[in-house]
């Protein structure tokens, strides 16, 4: 009890001193103060809000111009990009007017008075009947006009082929033993059997005087051999060494590059195909020329033709007392053209041709160069023109089996031939050659059936020929026979290398060189223009085409 009073006695107590009115008077003015404090929080709250308005106002107003930024940006960028856009197709529109003139001015003057031909349509693999009037409405003589033609000015001709044959094989057996006698089988080249080719062992020989060519092929003395290179095993070739192979000279048992003249003793009278007579490197001394030792391995095409043209001096010299002609060089610039004269004055020509065999097929590369006035810039001294002339003797003789008897394909080829020589004498020569009417026959014998040249086929076959070669002359493409042909039977053997190449085009200078494209067109129609004249005129009278020696003829 006395505790629950205590209690309620320090109660009063407590409530009694903090009672306000026990206070001092001074402590009356902090409700006054606490009033100002608000005021003042009041206003900075007012001064946060305004600056808080402030920024938010700058903050806005940043992003405004930001925005404002990126869209200026964005639209920059689509105006370069639309800038851009235009350029590039002003460009494209600007390189294919540029392009369609270009054709158009190609066209204009390939076309330009040329001839409108009918017979383009027709595809080697289906060769329709030509129809209508090709070349440029030019006819060519009745079947009976060139029957009676191709009997009296033409077909004795191969009958006296056999007999001249025979006198220049016989010849050329002999002076090849000699040159052999006069070599030595450690040191010099070894000259082995020749081979007859072209028209006159293909028997489609025309023009007199008969002509025969041989092939004569050489080989270099043990240790070393030849390692022909054609041009289809390299990628990167220039169009203008198409058709071409270089030889390189290598030993035969470590298959090293190494020069014949370095390791023998050559005569006086012999020449280092691949080093000359200035700088012949001798065993046991340095070379005194620097183009000795770092000379291409390369055989040389030119230092070919003078060993050969000596060494055929050198084997007539030594027969020359069994004989009662004259032997002499016909063409100072072409190896192995030959002419015996008789003392009659008559001459008989031919060609011996120094060659070098590619690997063990009838491939053959060939060292003089061709004097044709399109061949472009001509190959350089290390470039061997390759040579398909056995292979295409093989072929016609293959093909001449299937064929009817008296079939009329070569008598297309000879009267063809026969019409081209004759234009040549009238106008000059021109790009157009045997070679290419060869070609465009052996391209049609592959095309049609064996039936189709029957002899009475002649006039029929004869037209076909010549709209084919005219067709290949407007399109500025005729295809080597053997290059890159799949038609070409397996039965022929071509090389590996052959068969895979691309197509050879034997037209592809006419590509760049228009002057002599047109006067090779103008030539072509000249010459039918004139076949029909020019036919008639020879079945009257055949004149003697029998002519004098050259007075530039080098006498051996």
């Amino acid at each position: 009890m006395a505790l629950g009073l205590f209690r309620v006695c320090l109660v009063v107590v407590t409530a009694i001193i903090n009672h306000p009115l026990l206070f001092p008077r001074e402590n009356a003015t902090v409700p006054e103060n606490e009033e100002e404090i608000i005021r003042q929080m009041q206003a900075h709250q007012e001064k946060l809000q305004l600056e808080q308005l402030r920024l938010e106002e700058e903050v806005a107003r940043l992003a405004a111009e930001k925005e404002a930024e990126k869209e200026a940006l964005e639209r920059l960028a689509e105006e370069g990009q639309q800038q851009n856009e235009s350029r590039a197709a002003w460009d494209l529109w600007s390189t294919l007017c540029m392009i369609l003139f270009l054709v158009i001015e190609v066209w204009r003057q390939d076309h330009q008075d040329a001839p409108s031909p009918e017979c383009l349509g027709a595809d080697e693999d289906e060769l329709p009947g030509l129809e209508g009037a090709p070349l440029r409405g030019l006819t060519l003589p009745s079947k009976a006009t060139l029957d009676h033609f191709y009997e009296r000015c033409i077909r004795g001709v191969p009958a006296d082929a056999p007999r001249t044959r025979e006198f220049v094989e016989g010849f050329v057996d002999d002076l090849l033993e000699a040159l052999r006698s006069l070599c030595s089988r450690d040191t010099d080249m070894e000259v082995e059997d020749f081979i007859g080719v072209a028209s006159m062992y293909e028997n489609w020989q025309v023009n007199k005087p008969l002509l025969c060519d041989l092939f004569v092929p050489f080989m270099p003395p043990e240790p070393y051999r030849f390692h022909p290179e054609l041009w289809c095993s390299s990628r990167s070739v220039p169009l203008d060494r198409q058709g071409y192979g270089q030889i390189k000279v290598v030993r035969a048992d470590d298959d090293t590059l190494g020069c014949i003249c370095g390791k023998t003793k050559l005569g006086e009278d012999m020449l280092c195909l691949l080093h000359g007579k200035n700088n012949v490197v001798r065993p046991g001394s340095e070379a005194k020329d620097p183009l000795c030792v770092g000379d291409s391995p390369y055989l040389d095409t030119m230092r070919v033709l003078k060993w050969f043209q000596t060494a055929l001096t050198r084997a007539w010299h030594r027969i020359n007392h069994k004989y009662e002609f004259d032997l002499a060089f016909g063409q100072l610039d072409t190896p192995g053209s030959l002419k015996i004269r008789f003392r009659s004055g008559k001459f008989m020509p031919f060609n011996l041709i120094p060659v070098i065999q590619y690997d063990d097929s009838d491939l053959y590369l060939v060292s003089h160069l061709t004097r044709e006035p399109c061949a472009g810039s001509p190959p350089s001294s290390t470039d061997w023109l390759l040579s398909f002339a056995v292979y295409e003797r093989h072929f016609l003789r293959m093909t001449s089996k299937a064929l009817p008897e008296g079939a009329c394909h070569l008598s297309c080829l000879q009267i063809a031939s026969f019409l081209l020589s004759k234009q040549s004498r009238l106008t000059g020569p021109s790009r157009l050659s045997d070679y290419h009417l060869k070609t465009a026959l052996l391209h049609l014998l592959v095309a049609r059936r064996p039936a189709a040249w029957k002899a009475e086929q002649l006039d029929a076959r004869l037209h076909e020929l010549l709209c084919f070669l005219e067709k290949s002359l407007l399109e500025k493409k005729l295809h080597h026979f053997f290059i890159g042909n799949c038609k070409v039977p397996e039965a022929m053997g071509l090389p590996e290398a052959i068969r895979r190449a691309e197509p050879l085009n034997l037209f592809r200078p006419f590509v760049l060189q228009r002057r002599l494209y047109r006067k090779t067109v103008d030539s072509f129609y000249e010459m039918l223009k004139n076949a029909p004249a020019l036919i008639s005129e020879y079945s009257l009278h055949i004149p003697s085409d029998h002519g004098s020696l050259p007075s530039k003829a080098v006498i051996l």
